[in-house]
């Protein structure tokens, strides 16, 4: 038997090459699996910011004979930004507020956004934005 033949056919260590060339993406997946877990969690968190703003936004201060004195579109806003949790490393949004009216009713429409950069550990990877809004129907002053 030549030397070359028993080099091919001897197994010893071929474990540890495969392993060596599996394990790289093995780890890449695994860190994009924790980015997404963190996209998934500042979504939840900004579905809740939203919804304590939307509930801010429909209460009655100050009741009165005349009507009823809703909050401004500053303390709607500061709501919102108090009640976000679980952003992480990326950057959240509170477009501007504008009170509009359709027929007898007015509303507020609610919409903030979430944008993250995520990478591949060595590579940029995408950046993720997540964009939810609401429309609140609000007591007329």
């Amino acid at each position: 038997m030549t030397r070359l033949g028993h080099i091919i056919r001897d197994q010893r260590g071929a474990a540890a090459i495969e392993m060596a060339l599996a394990l790289p993406t093995l780890i890449t997946m695994i860190w994009m699996f924790v980015q997404l877990a963190q996209v998934f969690r500042a979504t939840a968190g900004i579905q809740q910011a939203l919804g304590e703003g939307a509930r801010y936004a429909t209460l009655c201060l100050n009741p009165s004979v005349t009507g009823c004195t809703t909050p401004s579109t500053t303390n709607i806003e500061a709501k919102i930004l108090a009640s976000v949790y679980g952003i992480g490393p990326g950057s959240f949004v509170v477009s501007p507020l504008t009170k509009a009216t359709s027929g007898t009713g007015a509303y507020y429409d609610l919409k903030v956004t979430y944008t993250q950069a995520t990478n591949l550990l060595i590579l940029p990877g995408p950046t993720i934005t997540v964009t939810r809004s609401k429309r609140v129907w609000v007591a007329g002053d």
